[in-house]
């Protein structure tokens, strides 16, 4: 650029009648491409700006499962007892199908009482509550409480896993294998219970936590009023109580040794640390009615320089000060060209629709997203009166480019009848017959001339 620009100059100087017009043209190209090298450093750094020290990472909106943001996102990891939110939302999924209850008392059996790392030091023959057992587990990520539950689900943690696997398929969890219900390595289990039917180890991706954790959320809120709890006396002879693992938890922001790490909104969801893994964290946090899911994986350094808290709060921070809620498309708005559609046997021959519910999305502030209409489906062709306000009509999609990713997306929304469209009476529709044969029939003659 320098030597193109020398030459340019040499040029002008040689033939000062030509001066302005060179120059001026070059000073204008190279503000130009100024300018586009600016806003391309300037996209780059709204990415690098991060500076995640992770092997994967994710963060997504809880409301619609847009991704914000992404590093990584889709190779498979040792999730370590991020494992346990599969087993969190297998066991609420058997409560709600009655398979299980909160109050059940479930005795220990042996595989659970030989688990080794984070454990309520259950024995075999031992007693406790499902919801006893659950705490252990979503608080102080007790292994052997996980894998009791497991058992009391399936009948054995092998058949279990068999079930989170075939869960992970259904969520449309593409990047996950688990072998365990606690995502401890194979070689960590008590060998007699090691899966003989299930290969390899336990693997997810950092979109696929999101995946789940968006389910657990959208199936089973609930489970926060769990994974909020800072501690608890697992029994009354115990000592001390269990205490949380997730020290970004907001009610930590008085606790001393926690509080560097509390932040506003987060009340979930699951910690995970091994060897292999290394430090792990799924989170959420709620701010001004937007909930965010950040994941993080593979943090390196110590379980307990909370390392992945403070990346996890990166993560937060960019989607809670980069982006604010924006509806795109509003409820009861009619489509363009198909403010009507046909209707058959009615008072009406067309009935008015709209949309029935609003596209709302995140979106970097200051920016817009415009929703173009590519479809729209009645339920039928014409429709068939009576047609009540209300009723559903037809749908229409919608594509637009994601702010976030500029990705193409595609979005479709119900369509809903804005009026009512009695059935016409006998006599009504007698008329209209008439009226329709004469037409055509007029038409037909028109035609021969």
């Amino acid at each position: 650029m320098n030597r193109n620009l020398t030459s340019v100059l040499r040029l002008s100087l040689n033939h000062q009648r030509f001066v302005a017009i060179p120059v001026l043209f070059v000073m204008a190209v190279m503000i130009i491409l100024s300018g586009a090298a600016s806003a391309a450093a300037a996209t780059t750094t709204t990415t690098a700006s991060l500076d995640l020290n992770v092997k994967s990472a994710i963060l997504m909106d809880s409301a619609t499962g847009q991704v914000l943001y992404e590093n990584n996102s889709d190779e498979a990891l040792p999730p370590a007892s991020m494992t346990k939110m599969m087993t969190e939302y297998l066991v609420f999924k058997a409560i709600q199908d009655g398979k299980l209850s909160w109050d059940q008392t479930i005795t220990v059996q042996e595989n659970a009482s030989l688990q080794i790392g984070s454990r309520g030091f259950l024995a075999e023959g031992d007693k406790h509550t499902v919801e006893e057992l659950y705490k252990a587990m979503a608080i102080g990520s007790a292994n052997d409480a996980t894998v009791q539950l497991a058992e009391s689900v399936a009948g054995s943690e092998e058949a279990f896993a068999k079930l989170m696997n075939d869960t992970a398929a259904q969520l449309g969890m593409t990047k996950t294998h688990f072998i365990n219900s606690t995502g401890l390595d194979r070689a960590d289990m008590p060998e007699a219970y090691r899966p003989t039917s299930i290969e390899g180890e336990t693997v997810m991706s950092a979109r696929d936590s999101a995946i789940l954790a968006y389910h657990i959320l959208k199936d089973y809120p609930e489970f926060l009023e769990y994974s909020k709890i800072q501690s608890f006396k697992f029994r009354e002879r115990d000592k001390d109580e269990v205490v949380n693992y997730n020290w970004m938890l907001e009610s930590n922001k008085n606790v001393t040794n926690f509080k560097k790490f509390a932040y506003p909104g987060v009340d979930g969801l699951k910690t995970g640390h091994t060897t292999n893994a290394g430090n792990c964290f799924t989170g959420t946090a709620l701010q001004n009615g937007t909930r965010l899911i950040a994941v993080v994986m593979g943090v390196p350094g110590g379980m307990n320089d909370g390392k992945r808290f403070l990346e996890t709060a990166k993560l937060f921070d960019y989607g809670f000060n980069q982006f604010e809620k924006k509806t795109i498309l509003d409820a009861k708005a009619t489509v363009p060209e198909h403010e009507t559609l046909k209707v058959k046997k009615g008072a009406s021959k067309k009935v008015e629709v709209v949309t029935a519910t609003d596209i709302t999305i995140l979106v970097p502030k200051g920016s817009e997203v415009t929703p173009t209409v590519t479809e729209v489906t009645p339920v039928s062709d014409p429709l068939v009166a009576p047609v009540k306000s209300g009723d559903k009509v037809g749908t229409v999609t919608y594509t637009y480019k994601d702010p976030a990713t500029q990705d193409d997306k595609t979005v479709t929304v119900d369509l809903v009848a804005a009026d009512d469209v009695k059935k016409a009476g006998w006599f009504k529709l007698l008329l209209r017959a008439i009226g329709d044969f004469f037409s055509s029939l007029f038409n037909g003659i028109v035609d021969l001339f």
